[in-house]
């Protein structure tokens, strides 16, 4: 198979199949969908090869689980509960660290010389793929199956993430205060991207901009800079 040779030469189809399988605990069918879900642009540029269409297609119908999810979970809570909690569940960088501990930074191919790429985000968005491909692979019911065994149940702890906002900006918060800092949630813009606003929060410590978060409402903006902000000061 051309495709395998030119990305994985040292691996056969059935050893590839195998390697993936082992990781998603899933037989697949159509090895050429993982094939693509797992190379990243920085190795193949072109739309057919890249994992980029599947990405938007499996954030889709993640977003879509999850919202069906959520929906039955919480009968008595009202959209923007559930908008805010299906915010926290695939936001960037949860997916991130899901992908890195499923094991698909091992499996997936990227340009490694690249040294913005290894603390990336990508492999979140490679997670994005496989479930892509896995849609097409396996249809919806298998790929919500896969999604609720496989990464909500061991990965997305619900309950916790429930209070998350308010847990979080407490510990920075008390991180500022023991420190002497003065810590302040700068709103920057309000920009429309299509037919919905993107909003920007910066984290500011004493004059220094230690996070940035862009989101579709001010309180997910504000969750993401409050947790890079958190990761980029170790707490």
């Amino acid at each position: 198979m051309q495709f395998l040779s030119n990305l994985f030469p040292s691996k056969t189809t059935a050893s590839f199949k195998k390697e993936v399988e082992n990781v998603i605990s899933i037989r697949i069918k159509n090895v050429v969908l993982y094939q693509i879900a797992l190379s990243h642009r920085s190795v193949k540029e072109t739309p057919d090869a890249n994992n980029e269409r599947l990405e938007y297609l499996g954030d889709a119908v993640l977003s879509s689980i999850v919202a069906d999810y959520l929906f039955k979970r919480y009968p008595n809570k009202d959209e923007g509960f559930l908008t805010e909690m299906r915010s926290k569940m695939v936001n960037r960088q949860q997916l991130n660290d899901i992908a890195v501990k499923m094991g698909f930074k091992q499996l997936m191919i990227y340009n490694k010389l690249d040294n913005t790429l290894r603390n990336s985000q990508i492999f979140g968005n490679t997670l994005e793929a496989i479930i892509g491909a896995i849609y097409l692979d396996k249809g919806y019911t298998k790929t919500r199956s896969w999604v609720f065994n496989q990464v909500v149940i061991p990965h997305m702890f619900v309950d916790a993430l429930e209070g998350i906002d308010i847990n979080l900006k407490n510990k920075l918060i008390g991180w500022a205060n023991k420190n002497n800092k003065n810590l302040v949630f700068d709103f920057v813009e309000e920009k429309r991207e299509g037919a919905r606003k993107v909003f920007t929060i910066n984290i500011v410590v004493d004059t220094e901009i230690i996070s940035s978060g862009k989101a579709f409402s001010k309180k997910d903006a504000s969750l993401i800079a409050t947790q890079t902000a958190i990761d980029k000061l170790a707490l």
